[in-house]
């Protein structure tokens, strides 16, 4: 069987269409106290609607868009997640 590495990358960094799942945050407490009241939280799965390189990041995670500057967005960390065919989204 074939060892899988995990990718984390910051969500800013993810490309729009991937999924993920949320590992962990970069930030004071209140920072995380703005992620935990926009219902983000560790191993939560969310789907990146945009991030053209440019102004906000736009994601739907727990049925709810939620749009993040892009310094939130950096302080995010996510594993992307691979498709059924074992390449990650999109």
């Amino acid at each position: 069987m074939a060892r899988t590495e995990k990718r984390i990358l910051s969500l800013g960094e993810l490309p729009e269409g991937a999924r993920a799942r949320l590992h962990r945050f970069q930030g004071g407490r209140e920072f995380l106290g703005r992620m935990a009241a926009l219902g983000f939280s560790v191993g939560a799965s969310l789907h990146l609607l945009q991030n053209t390189g440019r102004g906000p990041v736009i994601v739907l995670i727990r049925d709810t868009r939620v749009a993040l500057g892009r310094g939130e967005a950096s302080k995010v960390l996510v594993e992307q997640e691979e498709g059924e065919d074992g390449n990650s989204y999109p």
